[in-house]
Parts: C-alpha cells; structure tokens; sequence
C-alpha cells in the first residue's frame, strides 16, 4: 500500500488555501493531514467546506481537517510531523516561518512573494518588510515549473511565482531563451485579473460593486521586478483589474530581431512546451473559460513579419496554474511524480 507524504496548508480558508485543499485531498501521493488558519481567525474551528460550499462536507467535516487557530509555537512540531508544508500566508508571515519550517525537515511551498526574488533590497521596496534570512532566500527555488524543474526537484524551499508573472513568463521565455527578442525593446504586458487575484478579505477595491475595468500598480507593481529577474530582461507590466471572479488574460506585445521568423517563432513553443502537459499551444486567441477552473496555461501568437512585432495571448486562471496547481505541480517534482499527478484525471487535465 502507497503511504501518502503528510501535508499541511497553513491560510486554509482563503481561496487559494481552499483550491489547495481540494487538490491535496484528492491527490495520489499526498495525505491532507492538518489545515491552519492565523490565531485570531474567525474561521478557527470551522470545516472547510463551511466557508467553500464546493468542497465536500464528508471530506472536510473530519476532526482532523478542522481549520486549526496556529500559533508561532506550534511551527517547529508542524515542521517535524509534516512532509510538505504549503503557505497561503501573507508575505512577512511567510518569510519569517520558512526557514523554522524547513530547518525541521519539512519541504516548503511557499504561495507568498518572500522568496521570489533575490534582491534583499527589493522586499522593502515592493513588499514593505526587511529581508532577514539571507540563507533561505539564496537556496529558494522559483516554482516556475515547466522551467526550472531542475532547481526545484533539489529544493526544501519552493518559492511559488505570482499569478500574473507566470501567464507572462510562460509566454515570453521561449522567445527569450530562442535568442528572439530585439534589443533595447521592453516586451510591453498588458494583463487583466479577475477580483479574486485580491484575496477573500472584503475590500472596496476589489468588491463587484466598485470594480469595472481599471489599470492599478503603474510602473510600479510588485510583479514587475519578478517578471524581469526570471526572464532576464526588462518588461513593462500593467495589470488590471476586472469585474469577474477568477482567471487573467495577458497580451504582450514585443518587438522581434531580424532572425525572427514565423517558423522560429512556432518552433520555440513548440520545443519549449511539447512535453509540458500543462501548457497548450492554442489555434485560436484563448479565453478565459478555456482555462478557468483548469491547471492549464494557453497560448497563442500572431507574427507581424513585415515590422517584426509579436503578440501573444496567455491565459491561466490565477486560483490554480497562478497559485495553488502551481505549488501542487511544484510539490510534485521535489517529490520526483510528473508534473501532473493529482492534476490530471481521466487523461484528461482538469
């Protein structure tokens, strides 16, 4: 008989710690041991499937799926029981139980931007706190999984990338990597994010009420310095945000150099992705009902070859190939499974 790995989320009751849930509990090669909320949480003690009616009530309303009050106390004996841990925490909460969490044995998937980038001075800058485990943050592996599979198999601490540098990153890194993109031209991201990208907080600024079509974070939001590390050039990234529940589109135009082909372009996505089971080189422009509720990336390109632009369309729902699948995905290559086990059902990929 199979023994499962014993896994813990810990920020079970917001919609990414919900979408984990659901995966975990369903999962070959995983046991979903214990679910976590913050010490003063008004969820404390409820079932899960209270707060997401989309989770069955026979599953979640066992003792021991609980949604458990944590306290600072408790991280060194979830580190020593606990095979994986995964963090839907805010960012200076994450930063700060990481490293006691892995330093007791367990393997990290952090949901968090603590350790995506690996600038220390960055953090006070976008993020609002000092960076303070220099350690953790050089052995950290970026959790894009269809490109540093690598980095992330040898890894106790898996920094899991934001939602909208993902729906880019997959996009523009065959070019990149292909020697395609003309210099001195920023690939320009223009990328729209359902309400739910906000979190389960109430907010005015993410309430349907207020919400209609709006860039937010101009030259200056969070993800951009993300996007730019890992692709390895500048980008310009503005996202918005939308009146729908979940999903980001992101179309991105770039300037290509004279080398670039339609048949180089077509050829770099297809080498990049062809055994990737996550990622789908779409024949016509994706939508978001296409991969909603799916961890699926879409893509799709058009060549303009007589100025030498490319747009590409990605679309990913930002719940799971932005967040949750993501670290589901992740979790499996430290574990040595495909990248799809628990996310794949049927042959087909859910």
């Amino acid at each position: 008989m199979l023994t499962k790995l014993k896994t813990a989320i810990i920020g079970a009751s917001g919609y990414t710690g919900s979408e984990l849930a659901k995966l975990i509990s369903a999962h070959p090669n995983f046991e979903l041991s214990a679910l976590y909320v913050s010490q003063n949480s008004a969820d404390a003690s409820k079932a899960l499937s209270q707060i997401n009616g989309s989770l069955p009530p026979a599953v979640f309303s066992q003792p021991e799926l609980q949604l458990k009050a944590i306290s600072e106390e408790e991280i060194t004996l979830i580190g020593q029981e606990m095979d994986l841990v995964f963090l839907a925490l805010p960012h200076e909460v994450s930063h700060e139980w990481a490293p006691k969490l892995v330093a007791e044995g367990a393997t990290v998937l952090d949901l968090s931007g603590a350790y995506r980038l690996s600038n220390p001075a960055h953090y006070s800058q976008f993020y609002g706190f000092t960076h303070e485990h220099a350690s953790a943050l050089n052995n950290a592996a970026y959790g894009l999984a269809e490109w540093n599979e690598a980095s992330i198999s040898e890894a106790k601490l898996v920094a899991v990338p934001g939602c909208y540098p993902t729906a880019s990153l997959l996009a523009l890194k065959p070019l990149l990597e292909n020697n395609l993109l003309a210099p001195g031209h920023f690939p320009i991201i223009n990328a729209t994010s359902g309400v739910s990208g906000a979190g389960r907080k109430a907010s005015m600024t993410s309430s349907f009420c207020e919400v209609s079509l709006q860039a937010y974070g101009v030259l200056g939001h969070r993800h951009q310095p993300e996007i730019t590390e890992h692709l390895g050039t500048d980008v310009i990234f503005t996202p918005h945000l939308g009146s729908f529940k979940r999903g980001i589109l992101a179309t991105i135009t770039v300037k290509m150099n004279e080398s670039a082909t339609e048949e180089a372009i077509s050829n770099a996505f297809t080498q990049a992705y062809a055994n990737q089971p996550l990622v789908h080189l779409s024949h016509q422009w994706p939508k978001l009902d296409d991969v909603v509720n799916t961890p699926s990336c879409h893509l799709h390109w058009k060549f303009d070859a007589e100025n030498q632009y490319l747009v590409v369309s990605s679309a990913i729902d930002n719940l799971l190939k932005g967040a949750a699948s993501q670290a589901v995905q992740c979790a499996n290559l430290t574990q040595g499974l495909p990248h799809s086990t628990g996310l794949v059902l049927g042959g087909r990929v859910t």
